[in-house]
């Protein structure tokens, strides 16, 4: 893609969908990709929110879901996926909707867990400045490829992400 410095967060929909899935196969190949039905379900999960990033003339570039768990004096949120076109790659689109992800896991507040491939050093140095640590290892985590993945958690959330919340993440431009 085109050097494009504007993406807009904004809410998955169900047309998003077969975007999702397209990205998912060049993303995730060994790894048992999402296919359409698991999209839907996510996207009626009460709980979850997904959200997409597109370039400024509406092309869908990244995606990404959160899962808000816990009650109200014990929240937590577990981010499921982040997806970015593998154009993009190295674009900042992935720290855009993970920031958008944990802006939303402020509103509740409490610790954000996530899982990632051991071998995803881009992806492991990301969360890491976001505050993420290394809680465990679980071995054999990806199927079919048999890849494990590190469970990484971030305690209570920051300001930072309370300050992105408050600029309106929803349908906002950035750059």
């Amino acid at each position: 893609m085109s050097a494009v410095t504007e993406y807009l967060i904004a809410p998955m929909t169900l047309p998003d969908i077969d975007r999702c899935v397209e990205l998912e196969h060049l993303l995730f190949p060994e790894d048992d990709p999402w296919q359409a039905v698991s999209f839907r379900s996510e996207l009626a999960g009460g709980h979850n929110r997904y959200i997409t990033a597109r370039t400024a003339d509406g092309v869908m570039v990244g995606y990404a879901g959160i899962a808000l768990l816990g009650d109200d004096a014990h929240p937590e949120a577990e981010v499921h996926t982040i997806g970015v076109d593998p154009e993009c790659h190295r674009g900042g689109i992935g720290t855009l909707l993970l920031e958008a992800l944990l802006a939303t896991a402020a509103e509740r507040g409490g610790p954000v867990f996530l899982e990632v491939r051991t071998d995803n050093a881009p992806a492991i140095a990301m969360y890491a400045k976001h505050g993420f640590h290394i809680i465990g290892l679980r071995k054999n985590y990806y199927h079919p490829s048999g890849a494990d993945a590190y469970t990484m958690r971030r305690p209570e959330l920051t300001a930072a992400a309370d300050e992105w919340a408050a600029r309106g993440r929803q349908d906002e431009v950035l750059s």
